[in-house]
């Protein structure tokens, strides 16, 4: 299994995240996370890997995440909605996402992906 990358080339944090990346010669494969959100599978592969703490797996600070009013709604949904939800709507999910072999990783910290990845 290829470690997965799903990033938005205009967020900052993603451009981080590749660069370090490249710097540290961890080869991965870059998926655009708005057109091509991480499947259920890879979600719920993600989810494990984040003690099944579902908020983790959203992006809270978005645009869609507000104008949906998921702050609300996520105490009501159930795990299978919820990753529904993130599968069909890529602006929902935290990024940078990245799944490897044996790790999933949420946003980008030089040191946790340093500690993760080394």
């Amino acid at each position: 299994m290829p470690t997965l990358l799903y990033s938005y080339s205009k967020c900052s944090t993603c451009r981080d995240a590749i660069a370090w990346l490249q710097q540290h010669g961890i080869p991965f494969e870059e998926r655009p996370i708005y057109t091509q959100p991480p499947t259920l599978a890879e979600l719920r592969r993600m989810l494990a890997l984040q003690d099944g703490e579902l908020k983790r797996l959203f992006n809270s600070s978005g645009l869609e995440y507000r104008a949906l009013d998921m702050k609300a709604r996520m105490p009501a949904l159930s795990e299978d909605e919820a990753l529904a939800l993130l599968a069909g709507n890529g602006r929902l999910v935290k990024r940078p996402f990245l799944l490897g072999p044996k790790v999933g990783l949420l946003g980008f910290k030089a040191d946790a992906w340093s500690k993760a990845l080394k």
